[in-house]
């Protein structure tokens, strides 16, 4: 089922079927050298990274060397920025899951240099974003337990400079975790 179901695709004046726009929109705002195959065999790779240049040579109906140049390109241009694999951070003993809401105080010197330091090393931290809205920052941290969160609360959120409030949720339930970006 794609992507985009429940999305119309647009038609030109002369019946032409355009495509969904969202997909247009993405494929338009890239860099020039990332044409449709590039877009494809990126799809691929999020689906999974361990495939050979065979493999993804056969999906897009190439052969694996001008794949293979097309990666390489991809991971030149920083398109691709790595390959992981992804663990199942509850059967690693990491079952607390927070979304934390940050506020720093406005006019303390440094304060978002500091809690952006703080954040990059902190392993817990699994995702810091500058936002809008109820706080400056949201992060997404993971812990074995809620006194382990605790703790990393005291110990490295609190401690740092310039953190005025801390917000916390705890998710109850993952609903959708998805790692590959819409590019197909």
């Amino acid at each position: 089922m794609s992507r985009y179901a429940g999305i119309p695709e647009e038609i030109d004046p002369n019946g032409r079927r355009m495509g969904h726009p969202f997909r247009r929109t993405l494929a338009m705002s890239l860099l020039p050298a990332i044409d449709r195959v590039a877009l494809r065999i990126a799809a691929a790779l999020q689906r999974d990274g361990r495939q050979s240049a065979q493999q993804l040579a056969d999906h897009v109906g190439l052969s694996a060397t001008p794949v293979w140049r097309r990666v390489k390109d991809l991971e030149a241009n920083g398109v691709i920025r790595g390959y992981v694999a992804l663990l199942d951070r509850e059967k690693l003993g990491l079952s607390i899951c927070v979304l934390a809401h940050v506020t720093l105080v406005r006019h303390s010197e440094g304060a978002v240099e500091q809690f952006e330091a703080m954040a990059k090393a902190s392993p817990e931290i699994m995702e810091c974003h500058s936002t809008t809205g109820e706080g400056d920052y949201l992060i997404k941290v993971v812990a074995p337990d809620m006194k382990a969160y605790d703790r990393f609360l005291q110990d490295k959120v609190f401690k740092t400079p310039g953190v005025a409030n801390v917000r916390s949720s705890v998710v109850l339930r993952e609903v959708k975790y998805e790692t590959a970006l819409p590019v197909e």
